[in-house]
């Protein structure tokens, strides 16, 4: 089926506006190509560090080039859950590869933070830039030139994202990302907002919010809300980067293992020695970067997305705007509900019929592209499955169910939850600003109210504690981009704000950082650019200025005189305790050269 006219219509328009760059890239892809596999023109002291530790019959079939290799890029590490199960992937991936005739070997290793356990402390302000940082790292493994192929390891908030942009650096490449999965369910998480709300009202202490964290977050695997760890799986697989059902498929069972060593296998078999060669900067196209902009309505995902989406997009040559994506979302219909947009989380999303239900819904609609590449084959359609265990251990599909199992946290396109999806961008004298509507109730869509005025969610947070955030207002968060400080996660503000606002209070954010993809019931306009620091319009707002936030018309603005308010001196804030401390030192280059955040708030591609 063809995508709707709609969709085809932005579709080309990205095209368009892409081709000088997109070219660009695609003959630098095509060159290396060209060239094929160069280990056998390494000179023999180099080759003989590259295979080193590889056995006799290895080293003489690498040496001539004779069966492929496969580059594991990892982000393991044993304190973050979502990455805790990459331990033993090496050693699957590994023998599955020696099964198939080829080699694998562990190219490199990336950082992974959680901004789980660094929101509101000073780690924060790395954890943007970490994005860029992984795809650098993930360069440097790659760069030894010894692969035919590469399977990316990563889950959570910046990994996937820098994962992806390195991919389709190295895009002359085939490329498989093989994830961990969610952890079981625990504490509902509605259960544990409500826990934390009791403990900002000083209703319940330390002991019982910690022991409510610890049964949400209680074992290996991802968070089970849907924030961005999560929205990285829907993408990767709508995109085509995963194997057809990998995504939600929960850590240390068979069909996990099952489908990181079908990865592994079909990693070797579209590398340049097979007849289904394909490159991962060829894959991945104007159609592609689309449908995961679909899925993201669709789902309700992160509003990280909006900055990840247009750097990974560069990457490949892709030109993507906010402007892009909010027209999406006003075609695009809400099909899942999952916390915060809903009660469910993802282990309740899979069984009520996943990824497999939700392609073929958008594809029986015209809302995706069918007529992509993935690294399954040709054709979304194989994607429109539900996976499950065969006798002989290996992966089995079956086509997705018809109805879903659960219409209350997965519906059909006939009967959305909403008839746009959940993201839009905002415009004004302001500047230009995200809003995630999919959890927010209409009647919140528009809210105007005085500004109360902040230079960090610390302040705001005080003010809450010392009773002075009565009556409307629109909190205004500031010095909080990317060159500023990194762009921060804001998260601590979304207990606070909802409090006021369960208290009858109507209340809205306006911030040029960021929230969480955890972020729900509470209208904000985040993202905005230009930033303060860079003299944007949001530096001029003053406590008390009338503010205008309209998620349906997609305006935020500042309702004083024009020509009074252009006149106003930008504030100014004392940075320097950003600077230091738990290594933001170290990022002073990024912060000074990052680009806006409409361009992906990237110092890769500013």
């Amino acid at each position: 089926m063809s995508a709707d006219s709609r969709i085809e219509a932005i579709t080309a328009r990205i095209v368009e506006r892409s081709k000088p760059l997109r070219e660009r890239y695609l003959d630098r892809l095509r060159s290396a190509v060209s060239k094929g596999v160069h280990r056998s023109v390494l000179g023999c002291g180099n080759l003989a560090h590259g295979f080193a530790v590889c056995s006799p019959a290895e080293k003489a079939a690498l040496a001539g080039d004779r069966i492929a290799n496969l580059g594991i890029i990892t982000s393991y590490n044993d304190m973050l859950s979502a990455h805790q199960p990459f331990e033993t992937y090496p050693a699957l991936i590994r023998q599955a590869a020696h099964e198939a005739g080829g080699v694998a070997q562990v190219a490199g290793g990336v950082p992974a933070m959680c901004d789980g356990v660094t929101q509101g402390q000073p780690g924060m302000e790395l954890s943007l830039f970490s994005r860029d940082l992984i795809a650098m790292a993930a360069g440097v493994g790659l760069s030894h030139n010894m692969f035919d192929a590469v399977v990316y390891l990563g889950v959570c908030d910046k990994i996937v994202p820098g994962l992806t942009i390195a991919a389709l650096t190295f895009g002359h490449l085939p490329a498989i990302f093989v994830p961990a999965g969610p952890m079981t369910s625990g504490l509902p998480n509605d259960e544990k907002a409500r826990v934390r709300q009791l403990f900002a009202e000083g209703k319940v202490g330390r002991e019982e919010l910690l022991e409510a964290e610890s049964k949400s977050y209680h074992g290996p695997g991802t968070c089970t809300f849907y924030g961005t760890a999560n929205s990285n799986q829907m993408l990767m697989e709508i995109m085509g980067f995963h194997m057809p059902g990998a995504s939600f498929i929960n850590p240390g069972t068979p069909l996990r293992d099952a489908l990181t060593k079908e990865a592994a296998r079909r990693a070797l078999a579209i590398t340049a020695q097979g007849n289904e060669f394909t490159p991962a900067g060829e894959m991945i196209d104007e159609r592609s970067i689309v449908n995961g902009v679909v899925g993201l309505h669709a789902t309700g995902g992160s509003t990280n997305h909006t900055l990840h989406l247009v750097a990974m997009a560069r990457a490949a040559g892709i030109v993507l705007t906010w402007k892009d994506i909010s027209d999406l979302s006003d075609i695009v219909p809400l099909l899942a509900r999952v916390y915060p947009n809903g009660l469910a989380d993802v282990n309740h999303f899979h069984a009520a019929g996943g990824m497999g239900f939700l392609i073929k819904e958008l594809l029986r609609a015209g809302y995706l592209h069918d007529d992509v590449r993935t690294v399954y084959g040709q054709g979304l359609h194989a994607y429109a499955i539900d996976p499950k265990l065969g006798e002989d251990g290996n992966v089995r599909r079956e086509p997705a169910p018809i109805v879903s199992h659960d219409p209350k946290i997965l519906a059909n396109v006939e009967h959305p939850f909403q008839r746009t999806g959940g993201l839009k961008m905002l415009t004004g004298n302001i500047g230009s600003a995200v809003i995630k509507t999919s959890a927010v109730k209409p009647e919140r869509h528009v809210i105007e109210a005085p500004a109360k005025v902040f230079h960090d969610q610390a302040g705001l947070n005080a003010a809450f504690k010392a009773g002075q955030l009565e009556g409307d207002f629109v909190a205004v968060v500031r010095f909080q981009g990317p060159k500023a400080n990194g762009m921060p996660e804001l998260h601590k503000l979304t207990t606070v704000l909802g409090i006021l606002q369960d208290r009858g209070q109507r209340v809205a954010l306006l911030t040029d950082g960021r929230m969480s993809g955890a972020s729900g019931k509470v209208p904000a306009a985040i993202h905005v650019t230009p930033e303060a620091v860079d003299g944007g319009p949001i530096a001029r707002i003053r406590e008390g200025d009338m503010i205008r936030l309209d998620a349906v018309h997609g305006t935020v603005e500042v309702l004083e005189d024009a020509t009074t308010f252009a006149a106003r001196t930008p504030a100014t804030a004392d940075l320097t305790e950003n600077e230091f401390g738990m290594g933001r030192e170290l990022f002073a280059p990024f912060r000074a050269i990052a680009g806006p955040a409409d361009h992906g708030a990237s110092v890769l591609f500013a």
